[in-house]
């Protein structure tokens, strides 16, 4: 966990975030798909634009986990050694 004035991030709270930010967008995308008459272009590339947002989130914090356990795999084969 780092924590800084005023700021506390640990892997639980940037998880909790990013399935908040999930649901939004899906919320939003069932909003849109229930009024499609009703839907103009620039809703769609909004929606889309939001989609390509969480999914480079999702990507980050995947990275950030196979980081975290390059680093512990690492330490395992440091132990096995000595």
């Amino acid at each position: 966990m780092s924590k800084l004035p005023g700021v506390t991030l640990s892997f639980t709270s940037l998880i909790e975030a990013y399935r908040k930010i999930q649901d939004q967008l899906q919320t939003q995308v069932r909003s849109l798909a229930s009024k499609m008459s009703q839907a103009n272009p620039g809703s769609f590339i909004l929606l889309q634009f939001q989609m390509s947002q969480v999914m480079q989130m999702g990507e980050s914090i995947s990275n950030l986990i196979s980081q975290v356990n390059s680093v512990i795999n690492m330490a395992v084969r440091n132990q096995k050694a000595q």
